[in-house]
């Protein structure tokens, strides 16, 4: 199964495919994370967005595309995998359909993570996560079991995201409804939208979502 998890900044994406990624053996491809082991690796596409990227631009879409479809041939990609932080455009979803379509695969569903904006604000405001190991937590919702000790690996140090503020949070949203939310109308019309109320507990939306992926794998 190959699917995209769409919503915008703190709906919990991230959280959700490593649930399903672990409960499906189907492999999480971060955006990020790809783009730093291809230029690890020193693959042709690779060198490029270094090139790039030590300039300060931005990495072109092709490259990315590039890197995405070098990903995709390793072994561990061949039962499917999960998209997370791609596309983020109409440009990048179409892009995306013709390398599937190149490789003779296909997207088989697009789990779009309904939230409020209220909501949002306070879920990304409160995260914070161990310095040592990376656990993240809440202020509300995920603190963890001893006060001011991570749960994973027994540290108590803590950091939060500069940009985990207010003003920062709106303008992300922003960009995420002028830019993103467009692919919600894409992926309708092309059935395979499957939208969850992304505001319940991360159990609940877990749920949800595993409902929708059963329905598809019938």
């Amino acid at each position: 199964m190959i699917l995209i998890l769409l919503g915008p900044p703190g709906a919990g994406k991230g959280t959700q495919a490593k649930l399903i990624s672990n409960g499906r053996n189907i492999v999480q491809l971060s955006t990020g994370d790809m783009l730093r082991a291809a230029v690890a690796a020193g693959t042709p596409a690779g060198v490029h967005a270094k090139e790039v990227m030590d300039r300060g631009d931005l990495v072109a879409d092709e490259i990315v595309i590039k890197i995405i479809s070098d990903r995709i041939e390793e072994r561990d990609c061949r039962q499917g995998f999960i998209l997370d932080g791609f596309p983020r455009t109409l440009m990048q979803a179409a892009a995306l359909d013709k390398l599937l379509l190149d490789k003779g695969r296909k997207l088989d569903v697009v789990i779009e993570m309904r939230t409020g904006y209220k909501e949002l604000v306070e879920r990304i405001v409160g995260r914070f996560s161990c310095a040592k190991c990376g656990e993240g937590y809440h202020d509300r919702f995920k603190r963890p079991h001893v006060d001011d000790v991570c749960d994973v690996c027994g540290s108590t140090e803590f950091t939060r995201r500069a940009d985990d503020n207010v003003d920062t949070v709106t303008n992300r949203l922003m960009t995420y409804y002028a830019d993103t939310a467009p692919l919600i109308g894409y992926y309708f019309a092309k059935n395979i939208l499957r939208p969850v109320d992304g505001m319940g507990a991360i159990e609940e939306v877990a749920a949800q979502i595993s409902r929708e992926l059963d329905a598809i794998e019938g």
